[in-house]
């Protein structure tokens, strides 16, 4: 096998990017790029596990090392034997990296001079675009490493992204995902400062075909009136929201210096589901965060049936170096495994029976490109009975559900 293969790692923003990547590396031959994710020590030790697995797949090729965990901590790739080149996520989208043979590392400073933002789109494998509006974080989270990988926010112009999200339609792509690192924080540095609602209300009326639009993670408390209207008064906006909580606990969420309390969330997911009671809610949630009493872990247990969370995103705690948190009284690692798994369980048995409320309901599903498999508007996983069109969007009849996912025909 020769040319170039992107294999990325972490957020929907690093697929988008994946494509970017592709496309500045494609006068390459025989390169494997890994786009590396940094917010979990568990999400940088995969990483280090697919260059080994690649370097024995392809005997070799180059390998070269971008993304999160290379731009904050690029000596643990350059240590590896197996790794040609380090790049930084500055310099990951510049063409002239990818060729160069003359360093082992470029890896420039992410909070100085970095190009506009334009925004990318992934294509290849996927039936939905995610489009880049936003990267980078301007707020301090005490257990975040990704702003040191991120540098500071910044923008896509909404002519751009409008013009990006008309080219997924024109290939066929009938959903777009909104991505960024800190979505909600869209459009202070451009031009008016417009809010990301203004943006989600140019791209309905500018792409009248694209049929589904849908928004990747949200911090809950910059969900403005004007945004919380459209998510639950426009059709095309899909009723499916990940919220960024992290814990339940008001002390545990001061001290991870998050900006909501419990109430605020519990009172947004209320409010929202009143408005629009299909929406299913996803959420982030940290188990064994330090300081975190048995008490603490039991408001951020509770926190799955307060706000109805169906989909849970569940983290161990993972102490990053350079992080104020990691400063902190520890939680022991036998406690911590316990706590996330206790919260995956609490949050699968919901996510069960949520699922099974939709046995014999006729649901809307984009179809993956395998043709067998799909997402409906609530974001559920479907598997077909049979193939249909890949990228079609299909109506299916629910007949069951295995816990995980939804099984069903098409009509």
């Amino acid at each position: 096998m020769s040319g170039v293969e992107v294999i990325n790692f972490g957020c929907r923003l690093n697929i988008a990017e994946g494509e970017a990547i592709r496309a500045a590396a494609k006068a390459e031959d025989d390169l494997i790029v890994i786009n590396s994710c940094s917010v979990t020590k568990e999400a940088e030790r995969q990483a280090r596990q697919a260059i080994r697995r690649a370097a024995k797949r392809r005997p070799g090729a180059r390998i070269i090392v971008t993304g999160c965990a290379a731009q904050i901590a690029p000596e643990q790739f350059t240590a590896m034997a197996e790794v040609t080149r380090v790049i930084g996520n500055t310099e990951k989208r510049d063409a002239d990296q990818y060729g160069r043979r003359n360093s082992r590392s470029e890896v420039g400073d992410i909070f100085g001079m970095v190009p506009a933002l334009k925004p990318v789109v992934s294509g290849v494998g996927h039936a939905r675009a995610f489009v880049e509006v936003q990267n980078g974080c301007d707020h301090r989270c005490t257990f975040c490493i990704i702003p040191f990988g991120r540098g500071n926010s910044r923008s896509a112009p909404a002519g751009a992204v409008i013009d990006a999200i008309k080219a997924a339609v024109d290939r066929g792509q009938r959903e777009a995902i909104l991505t960024g690192v800190d979505l909600t924080s869209y459009g202070p540095d451009l031009p008016g400062a417009p809010t990301l609602g203004q943006l989600v209300e140019r791209i309905l009326t500018q792409v009248p075909d694209l049929e589904r639009l849908r928004l990747s993670s949200l911090d809950s408390v910059e969900i403005d009136e004007r945004l919380a209207e459209l998510i639950t008064g426009e059709a095309r906006i899909m009723p499916h929201l990940h919220l960024s909580l992290q814990a339940g606990d008001d002390m545990i969420l001061k001290r991870m210096k998050r900006r909501h309390n419990r109430a605020q969330a519990v009172e947004l997911v209320e409010r929202l589901k009143a408005m629009r009671p299909e929406i299913a809610i996803g959420a982030d949630i940290i188990a064994g965060f330090p300081t975190e009493t048995d008490a603490m872990f039991e408001r951020s247990l509770a926190l799955i049936d307060d706000c109805d969370i169906v989909f849970g995103h569940i983290f161990p705690y993972s102490p990053r170096p350079g992080t104020p948190a990691a400063q902190m009284p520890q939680v022991e690692r036998d406690i911590i495994r316990e706590r996330a798994r206790k919260l995956r369980l609490r949050a699968a048995e919901r996510k069960a029976t949520w699922l099974a409320s939709f046995t014999g309901t006729r649901q809307r599903v984009l179809v993956e490109l395998d043709g067998r498999t799909g997402h409906a508007e609530s974001f559920a996983s479907v598997s077909l009975d049979r193939a249909v069109v890949p990228g079609s969007i299909a109506d299916v009849l629910i007949t069951g559900s295995s816990g995980e996912t939804l099984t069903g025909g098409p009509q």
